[in-house]
């Protein structure tokens, strides 16, 4: 009986986190499923968000290392408070980024017109960018039991093998920066897709500027999982 008790009041109070919460835009367009509470999803959903709706070729492989299923049950439920309020934060921190709640993470999407953005044919973290990521990076060290996927894109102006090279140069230099700045180098993994997923149209300007892209996905590590079992008495 008393691990039963102990079970509703931990949902109770979940939902009351999740409520608390739903003045986040990016809560708001979030359904059950991305926020967590469904058992048996996959990382598909944050895959999507970040390379489009098709999985192409680039990258360094390492994805599946840190995009894994949905955690279920109450445990699932805190897992999705955690990150709504952590998403809350992030929107608060940075208003022009485009921040998504999927399955148990987040997406970030930076833009030429969101503050994280590079010279044409450039790879370093200018000065503009540098105070965007910073506030990243201190949302990072609030919420430090996740993990980082930092992905590069480019548009299809330039050859394709050079794209690819440049988007990997960026998604680099802004793991790097992060990793200067402090965040632990465990947490951080880099993929690039060079040309070969644009979210938007190539053939005129304004659809070109928001595929040069950099997204940031933060996803629970095994220790929020554990101690959210822990807290859901589900081990």
């Amino acid at each position: 009986m008393k691990i039963t008790t102990n079970r509703i009041v931990t949902v109770a109070i979940a939902i009351v986190f999740t409520i608390s919460f739903t003045n986040c835009k990016a809560i708001q367009n979030a359904n059950n499923k991305q926020k967590g509470a469904v058992i048996g999803a996959t990382g598909g959903a944050v895959l999507g968000a970040i390379i489009g709706n098709n999985i192409g070729k680039g990258g360094n492989g390492e994805l599946g290392a840190v995009i894994g299923g949905v955690v279920g049950g109450t445990a699932g439920v805190l897992i999705g408070a955690k990150m709504d309020k952590q998403a809350q934060k992030i929107e608060e921190e940075i208003p022009g980024a485009q921040v998504e709640r999927v399955d148990d993470g987040i997406v970030v999407t930076f833009d030429e017109s969101s503050g994280v953005y590079f010279a044409t044919n450039k790879y370093s973290v200018n000065a503009s960018s540098q105070s965007t990521l910073n506030k990243l990076i201190n949302v990072f060290k609030e919420y430090p039991n996740t993990n980082i996927l930092v992905v590069g894109h480019t548009d299809n102006v330039g050859a394709e093998d050079y794209n690819m090279t440049l988007s990997k140069n960026r998604a680099n230099a802004v793991t790097n920066y992060m990793s200067n700045k402090g965040i632990n180098t465990g947490r951080l993994v880099t993929n690039w897709f060079g040309e070969s997923q644009p979210m938007h149209d190539n053939s005129i300007s304004t659809g070109r500027a928001k595929n040069r892209r950099v997204n940031v996905a933060i996803l629970p590590n095994d220790k929020m999982v554990e101690d959210a079992k822990k807290q859901a008495g589900e081990n």
